[in-house]
């Protein structure tokens, strides 16, 4: 009955073995609500899915570049190469950025190569790096 008020399953249902023969006696919805409400009858919580160990499992399925099938694709392949070139761009703009911020380049020279990252000169991060370690503009161990 207590499981049937409450809308939890039957299993979730604990009697305290002290207050069993109260229970035993108890005919009413009321009386088994207010032994509720006492502690006598307890109804535990729910127990749920560890979104943790399913985040965790996701993660390194996606390092062994597992889940890219056919199957788990969404949208037209140009629309795919859209996505890898926002994050190339948002990554040379964030080097770029830092590099300015903390003065090795000036906000100059910091335009021309935004502005030929967004003309897609650089293939990658790397090739920015390599193109100002070619120029002079920084040398070979910044970040």
């Amino acid at each position: 009955m207590a499981a049937s008020i409450t809308g939890a399953g039957t299993s979730r249902v604990k009697i305290l073995p002290d207050f069993a023969d109260e229970v035993a006696e108890s005919l009413t919805r009321s009386d088994i609500k207010s032994l509720i409400k006492d502690g006598k009858i307890i109804i535990e919580r729910k127990k749920g899915i560890s979104s943790g160990r399913k985040k965790l499992r996701s993660y390194k399925k996606h390092k062994k570049s597992e889940g890219k099938g056919y199957g788990s694709r969404k949208g037209r392949k140009g629309a795919r190469r859209e996505d890898e070139w926002v994050n190339k761009i948002r990554k040379i703009r964030r080097y770029l950025k830092w590099l300015r911020d903390n003065g090795i380049i000036d906000s100059h020279t910091y335009r021309k190569y935004y502005m030929k990252a967004k003309g897609g000169v650089f293939r990658s991060l790397a090739d920015v790096r390599t193109t100002l370690k070619q120029q002079g503009l920084i040398k070979g161990d910044s970040q």
